[in-house]
This record gives C-alpha cells, sequence and structure tokens, in this order.
C-alpha cells in the first residue's frame, strides 16, 4: 500500500495550529513546490477538530489539503488522538491516567504545538486512557470521521499513527488500566495458584487483590507490569491502524519513534522493532539539538531504525533544520553541537540518514513556531517563511533525490554489516530494574559502546534483535546478565550451526522471572563457552578499576567482573591479578568467546580513547572482512546493493576535506562519474567535502 507518486519523500512538518499563520499558507505552499519539496506531515489534533461532542471544525485542514493538491505536494496526516478536547477531559474525569505517585494526568498546552489538551508528563499516549471504553469510542469516532473525510483527497499520501511511540515511564496506575493489567495476568498465567508461584506472592484471595507495583525493584512482579504496558499501548496502537483501515484500505499507514530502544525500551516503551511490525514505513525522530551531533550518535539513530524496519521502506521523519533555543538539552553545549545550524549540517545529516537506508526525509518544521517555548526552533526557512541558505540547501537536495536518474541508488539498500549487537528486550527491563535507584547505567554504557567501537574501526555493525539471529553468522551481547531460558536455548543452537558469539561478563547470570542461576553461566551455557564462574563482582561503581589482557595485550574493563575456571575452553587472557579473564571455546559448528568484563564499557566512558585496539583485534578473531578499508579513519563508509546498480557512500562528518584510499572487499569501483557531488574524484585521489559525503558507483 505504499504511495509510488513520489521518488524520495523529501519535505517538512509544517501545520501544527496555529503556526505558521494563515495569511503565509498560499505563499508558503507555492514555495515550497518550487523548492522541490513533495511531502508535509500535518498535525491532526483531536483537541483542535472536535470542538464540541460530534462537533467537528475542518475548515483549517481542508485548506491545507487543497493547497497541497494544488502545489503538486502529498500530505501525510498525523492523528493526534493523545491531544484530548478540554470537554473530553471534563466528561470523562474518571478516566485520565494516573501516575504512579497517585497524581492524575491533565491537560496542558502543547510544547511542540501551542494548543491545549496535551499531557503533563511528556509521554505520548494522552491524558485519557484508552483502557476506558468510553474513551476508546469517542476516539474512535474521530479517527474514523478523520479517514472518511480525506481517504479519498487527492493529496493525501497516508496517515501517522502514535507520534514517536512511547509512552511515559510513570504511568498508568488508573482503574482501567489496573483492570486491564489482571486480565492480562489471568491470560497469562490462568490462576492465582500460578501467579502466586510466580511472583513469590502466597495471599492472593480474587483478582481484585492484585495492584500493580509502584516500587521498581528486580522482581518478577515488576517485570510483568513493564512488559504488560508494552503489550498494552502498542495493542492500542494496533486499535488505532484498525480503526483507520476499516474506513480506508488503499492508503499507506506509517509511524515514527525517536530511536529510542537503547535505552527507552524498557522504561518508555520505545520498542522500534514492534512499533514497525505494524506499519508499512516506520521513522524516527532524530535531532541533534537534542542529542549532541556527534558521527557515531547520528549512525546510531539511523542504524537501530534500520534494523527494526526489518527491510521495510524507512524514513528520517523528524530532522532537525534550524536553531533550538533555551532548551534543557542545549544548556552547556557548544554551539557547533546542533545549537546552531548550517546549510553544510542539513546536508551532513540527511547523507547520513540516506546512506544509513533511510528512504525519505522529513524536516520537523518548515518554519518555526512563533508561540511557546520551542519558538524559532528547527525550521530551515525563516521565522516568515523566507528562504534562507538552509533552505537553499534542503531544495538542492530534494531536487537531486527526485531526479529520474537517482532511481537505481534509492533501489538500492545498505548490504549487511560485519557484525551484529544482539539486542533483548528482556536483558534491557531487568537492567532497568536492577539499576532504577542507581546513577550508574551500565547497559546503555555497553551498548554503545559496543557499537561505537566497531563503527570507528571502519565496521558496519548493525543491530539484531534476538528474534533475527538466524540472518548472521557474527555477534557481540554487551551486557548479558539477563535473558530467559527459550532465549538461551535459541543462542546456544545458533552458535552449534555455526554462529560466532562474543559475550561479555555474566551472560544469562538473570534466567527466567530474574531467577539467578547456581551454575553459571547460566542456561547451560556453560558448555556453549568451556567455562565456569570462579567469582563474579558487582561493583559498577569502581568499574574502571578493571583491567585484563588479551594475549597479552592490555584492555579495560568495566561494570562488572566474572572470573572463570576452563571446562574445555582455551584461556586467552587474565585479570591484573591472575584470575582468568578470556575464554574462547568451540561448540558444535561454531565458536565463543567469553570476556569476563565489560570492555564496552570502557570504550564509551574514554569516548573511544580505550580499547579501540581490542576491537579491532575482536574483528581480527571472528575472521570478518571489512566490505570497505579505508586508509582515513575521520571517514565512514557504506555499500548499497542493488538491482540496478551498486553504490559506495562515503561520509565526512568533519569540518575539513578528506583524501582516502578505498580497498573493497568484493567488487571495483566504477570509472563513471559520481553520484553526488560532481567533482571529488580524480587525479589526485579520492576526496570527499567537509560535511558531505561521496557516492561511487560499483561495479560488480
Amino acid at each position: 500500500m505504499l504511495n509510488k507518486d513520489i521518488q524520495l519523500p523529501y519535505g517538512a512538518v509544517y501545520f501544527r495550529k496555529s503556526n505558521p499563520p494563515r495569511d503565509d499558507w498560499e505563499r508558503d505552499y507555492a514555495t515550497a513546490g518550487q523548492d522541490g519539496l513533495n511531502i508535509f506531515r500535518h498535525w491532526f489534533m483531536w483537541s483542535a477538530i472536535e470542538t464540541a461532542p460530534g462537533v467537528y471544525d475542518w475548515e483549517e485542514y481542508d485548506r491545507h489539503m487543497d493547497l497541497a493538491a494544488a502545489n503538486g505536494i502529498k500530505t501525510v496526516i498525523a492523528e493526534l488522538i493523545h491531544a484530548v478536547p478540554d470537554w473530553a477531559v471534563r466528561k470523562y474525569a474518571h478516566a485520565l491516567q494516573v501516575n504512579a505517585d497517585d497524581t492524575k494526568l491533565g491537560s496542558y498546552m502543547g510544547v511542540s504545538s501551542a494548543t491545549g489538551g496535551f499531557s503533563n508528563n511528556g509521554g505520548g499516549a494522552g491524558a485519557l486512557t484508552l483502557n476506558c471504553p468510553e474513551v476508546k469510542e469517542a476516539a474512535g469516532k474521530f479517527l474514523t470521521a478523520l479517514a472518511t473525510r480525506y481517504k479519498d483527497h487527492p493529496a493525501i499520501y497516508g496517515y501517522d499513527v502514535w507520534n514517536e511511540c512511547n509512552y511515559s515511564a510513570d504511568v498508568d496506575y488508573s482503574p482501567y488500566a489496573k483492570s486491564a493489567f489482571r486480565k492480562w495476568l489471568e491470560k497469562k498465567y490462568g490462576s492465582l495458584k500460578v501467579l502466586a508461584k510466580a511472583w513469590y506472592r502466597y495471599s492472593y484471595a480474587e483478582w481484585d487483590d492484585i495492584e500493580p507495583p509502584v516500587h521498581m525493584a528486580p522482581y518478577p512482579e515488576c517485570i510483568d507490569w513493564l512488559q504488560f504496558k508494552r503489550d498494552n499501548f502498542y495493542d492500542q496502537m494496533q486499535w488505532r491502524i484498525d480503526t483507520i483501515r476499516a474506513v480506508d484500505q488503499k492508503n499507506t499507514i506509517a509511524a515514527h519513534g525517536i530511536s529510542g530502544a537503547i535505552p527507552n525500551m524498557a522504561a518508555n516503551g520505545c520498542d522500534d522493532w514492534l512499533a514497525a511490525s505494524k506499519v508499512e514505513v516506520y521513522g524516527f525522530t532524530w535531532i541533534q539539538a537534542r542529542k549532541g551531533s556527534e558521527a557515531w550518535k547520528n549512525w546510531y539513530g539511523v542504524d537501530i531504525n534500520r534494523a527494526a524496519a526489518r527491510g521495510k521502506p524507512f524514513w528520517h521523519a523528524e530532522r532537525q533544520g534550524g536553531p533550538l533555543w533555551l532548551q534543557p538539552q542545549v544548556i552547556g553545549r557548544d554551539k557547533e553541537d546542533g545549537r546552531v545550524v548550517e546549510p553544510e549540517d542539513i546536508r551532513l545529516w540527511s547523507m547520513t540518514s540516506l546512506a544509513g537506508g533511510a528512504r525519505g526525509v522529513i524536516n520537523l518544521r518548515w518554519r518555526p513556531l512563533l508561540d511557546g517555548p520551542l519558538f524559532g526552533a528547527f525550521g530551515s526557512y525563516g521565522m516568515d517563511g523566507s528562504r534562507t541558505p538552509r533552505s537553499d540547501m534542503a531544495s538542492a537536495m530534494a531536487k537531486w533525490a527526485n531526479d529520474k536518474a537517482q532511481g537505481p541508488l534509492w533501489e538500492a539498500k545498505p548490504v549487511r554489516g560485519e557484525v551484529g549487537i544482539l539486542v533483548v528486550r528482556e536483558t534491557q527491563e531487568f537492567d532497568h530494574l536492577l539499576n532504577h535507584d542507581r546513577k550508574e547505567k551500565p547497559y546503555p554504557e555497553a551498548m554503545w559502546g559496543a557499537y561505537r567501537a566497531f563503527l570507528e574501526n571502519g565496521v558496519q555493525p548493525d543491530w539484531v534483535h534476538i528474534d533475527d539471529i538466524a540472518a548472521y553468522d557474527f555477534l557481540y551481547f554487551p551486557y548479558p546478565i539477563m535473558f530467559t531460558s527459550e532465549q538461551a536455548r535459541s543462542l546456544k543452537a545458533w552458535v552449534e550451526n555455526g554462529g560466532t558469539l562474543i559475550a561479555e561478563a555474566c551472560p544469562g547470570y538473570f534466567g527466567d522471572r530474574g531467577h539467578v542461576g547456581t551454575v553459571q553461566p547460566n542456561m547451560g551455557l556453560d558448555e556453549v563457552f568451556g567455562a565456569r564462574e570462579e567469582d563474579v563482582e558487582f561493583m559498577p561503581d569502581i568499574g574502571d578499576r578493571i583491567h585484563f589482557d588479551l594475549d597479552g595485550a592490555a584492555v579495560d574493563g568495566g561494570g562488572f567482573l566474572q572470573s572463570y575456571r576452563l571446562t574445555g575452553g582455551t584461556g586467552r587472557g587474565h585479570f591484573t591479578d591472575g584470575r582468568l579473564a578470556v575464554v574462547e571455546n568451540a561448540y558444535g559448528k561454531g565458536r565463543t568467546l567469553l570476556i569476563g568484563t565489560n570492555p564496552s564499557v570502557a570504550y564509551y566512558r574514554t569516548q573511544g580513547k580505550a580499547n579501540g585496539a581490542f576491537f579491532a583485534e575482536l574483528l581480527r578473531w571472528s575472521g570478518k572482512k571489512r566490505h570497505v578499508t579505508l586508509s582515513n579513519a575521520a571517514l565512514f563508509a557504506r555499500i548499497h546493493e542493488g538491482e540496478k546498480g551498486s553504490f559506495l557512500w562515503l561520509v565526512n562528518p568533519t569540518r575539513a576535506a578528506q583524501k582516502t584510499e578505498v580497498t573493497l572487499a568484493r567488487g571495483t569501483l566504477a570509472q563513471s562519474q559520481t553520484v553526488w557531488p560532481m567533482d571529488h574524484i580524480g587525479n589526485s585521489g579520492i576526496e570527499v567535502p567537509p560535511r558531505d559525503v561521496l557516492i561511487l558507483p560499483l561495479d560488480s
């Protein structure tokens, strides 16, 4: 059901009532059309449209759809039922979501739209719970009316559901959510007796005795609460889709998250894999002013979205196009760190996402808001809608991207990465509970550290969901402290069938329901790794004191420490006190390397100053060859392959031109002209301009 009218969607979010001013709309649309932008997304807010029960004010939205059609621009309708009408807050006051501290959500002014009806907890689920049948019915009527009105409009591209796919960590403790939780538990466990055994609670007389946990700690009841919330909110996402599909069977349904699976899948429901599974196009919000503009972060934002999309088309659904003022995320950061945006930044950020496989780019503002705390933020065009050097850059890219000559480029897709960084939802959930009240957060440091270490060693690291491991033959498992016995069996079979697995300390230390295994590694994995635990130390606050060697080469540890005795494997390194730290083993057709600490944490905490050579050695040990070897480590390379052509993308995030030599694992550089830009390869070798890319055709 993808809309085929557009080669590569390149546009912006335009209307967030009441910005921009109505008097400018006709001129702005004409400007956008002239500049090559081909897609707009608007917020169709329940709170701004259903002004009284059953009374809809579509007039301004009709005008936008008609202007889009007149200017050759397609429209994505962003449904915002989480922007709740004020009359609904009054009418359904009994259905307000409730925080863990028993406070109720309310109706507040929006930050990203100076409009009422938004909740006050920062999540994307709204003030009213959809677990209340009355609220769900009212919201469903709005969605039905919305789709019915616009499904046949010539400007429609499709719908974007559940903006940024997340919810607050503190919700929902309303009576309706509690009732839904009890039903979820009854379906999972079948009886109170079975639940009592699983939860270690033995005095429930009725299902109504069960209350969701308020204090988060590493217990089965808290694991279930996290998993219920995920299922509950994503079932509501599916309900939104089903409600629209009941009316409109032909237009695209999309969604976008915040590339937040690391570290917010557990606390805030940022499950990009689950969200992407429900729609035809997935996307991500990634704003350097809020995240930081370091190269590895830009790659992370697109790479985890590509993994979650599992081959589906995906967009950089909200890309920064202008500055951000006075917000807490930018205070104390350098001016050039996303706070003030230059045209070259727009080019680099867009091209990095396209190099990562995104097949659409949408700026989160066409022009800045004029009201509220996000005044002046993010727009490529000026406060008055006038063109700027930033919008000129966006225009040039939009026109280039939609030139028919670029068709083969967008048909090609990134090849599979040399290494997969293993992502297990249960691991993150348990770590969230285990370290809930601690300032040390080893999980995200380990995950990002491992990813960054391979990336900065000239490798394409892919994020690999535990359900997708069959597609890979080399996996790195950072911080693997908890997963289920079923997942352990899956990993065991994967290695036995020929997989190469590198795991950090304490793999599966906590098993089903967070229960500690009395034999470590747990769940039969001692056989896979050829070793058993001798000692273990959980002291992440002083983890920087951990050091070990790999074949005599010094390595910094971090996080936890687990030492071993051999049960069939081969020792490859020791901690400084002599205890065994690294074990290599052959298992079935595969092999493993067990590292008794978290060197990924050290890489992350030192910004790559420690352990770079160690991760390079791990790649050599694995036997994997880089797809592309560059002589200049300042550059990043990605290969895209397609039936109509293959291409090498060279990305230069620095502020100086960079020259490099290129060695390909397979194929050769074609002698034809570069795809972008047109004049940077010649007798002097390959040179990539500052904050730019070079796209080179490949011969097979």
